[in-house]
């Protein structure tokens, strides 16, 4: 019986996530990042950010389309 219930609770757990993924718009790109320096910059160069690091993510729309209130 917890057995059941421990696939069952996996299942809904994994069902939501997928729903997640889905509503997020992740599925939509082609790829997880936009160009070798997009992934350059996440995994080594985040913790120090240049005036070009800022400029190609702009450039490149590293980050997709920003919602920020201007």
């Amino acid at each position: 019986m917890k057995k059941m219930a421990m696939i069952m609770v996996l299942g809904l757990f994994l069902a939501g996530c997928g729903a997640a993924v889905k509503e997020s718009g992740y599925y939509d790109h082609s790829s997880h990042y936009k160009s070798w320096s997009h992934l350059a910059f996440s995994w080594f160069g985040y913790n120090h950010v240049t005036e070009e690091a800022a400029d190609a993510s702009a450039a490149q729309k590293w980050w997709g389309i920003s919602y920020a209130r201007h």
